[in-house]
C-alpha cells in the first residue's frame, strides 16, 4: 500500500541521493546542482519553519518500509487560494507503476477539499511527455509554454505551464 505523510529529518539522507542524482534531476525542471548534506539539513529546517505555507509530504510503501518520493504543495497562498504543485519519484523502478498518479491525486484532494483552494499550478519540461500525460490524467490542463525558460544540459529548455482548478477536479 502506497500513503503520505509529513517529512522527516529522518528522510533527508534519501532525498539528499535522488537530488544529486544526475538522470533524476534530468527529467525535472531544476537545474542539477551537487547538494551536500548541510545544505539538505538547512533546507529542511527552513520548511519546518515555514509550514504555513508549504505541504511537503512523502510518497511511501508499507511494503518496503520506506520514502520512495515526494510531493509538495508550495507558496500556498490562502488570499488567492492557489499553490504551486511538484512531485518527484526517487527510484525509476518505482515510476510507471501509479504512485505518482496516486500521489498527485491524494495532495489534490488535501488542496481542495481539507485546505479549500481553488487552483494548484505546476511547471514541467516541455520534453517530459510522461509527466504531462500524468498531469492531463488527473485533470491539470495547459496554460502556456515560457520559452527556453531553463538551462540544461548545454541547452535551454522550454516549460510548460499548467494548473487544476478545484471545480474541474471536483467534477472529475
Amino acid at each position: 500500500m502506497i500513503y503520505l505523510r509529513e517529512l522527516t529529518s529522518t528522510d533527508i539522507v534519501t532525498i539528499n541521493k535522488w537530488r544529486n542524482n544526475r538522470n533524476l534531476i534530468n527529467s525535472l525542471g531544476a537545474i542539477f546542482r551537487y547538494i551536500n548534506i548541510e545544505t539538505e539539513v538547512a533546507w529542511f529546517d527552513n520548511y519546518l519553519n515555514n509550514r504555513s505555507n508549504n505541504i511537503r509530504c512523502a510518497i511511501c510503501s508499507e511494503e518496503f518500509a520506506e520514502i520512495i518520493g515526494v510531493v509538495y504543495l508550495l507558496n500556498i497562498d490562502f488570499i488567492n487560494s492557489s499553490a504551486e504543485f511538484a512531485i518527484m519519484i526517487g527510484d525509476r523502478n518505482n515510476q510507471g507503476k501509479g504512485i505518482g498518479t496516486f500521489a498527485t491525486e491524494s495532495i489534490l484532494n488535501h488542496a481542495f477539499v481539507d485546505l479549500n483552494l481553488n487552483r494548484v499550478h505546476l511547471s514541467v519540461l516541455e520534453e517530459n511527455m510522461r509527466a504531462i500525460r500524468l498531469y492531463e490524467k488527473v485533470g491539470f490542463s495547459i496554460d502556456g509554454v515560457i520559452r527556453e525558460a531553463v538551462y540544461k544540459n548545454g541547452e535551454y529548455k522550454n516549460i510548460v505551464l499548467m494548473s487544476i482548478l478545484k471545480r474541474n477536479y471536483i467534477n472529475k
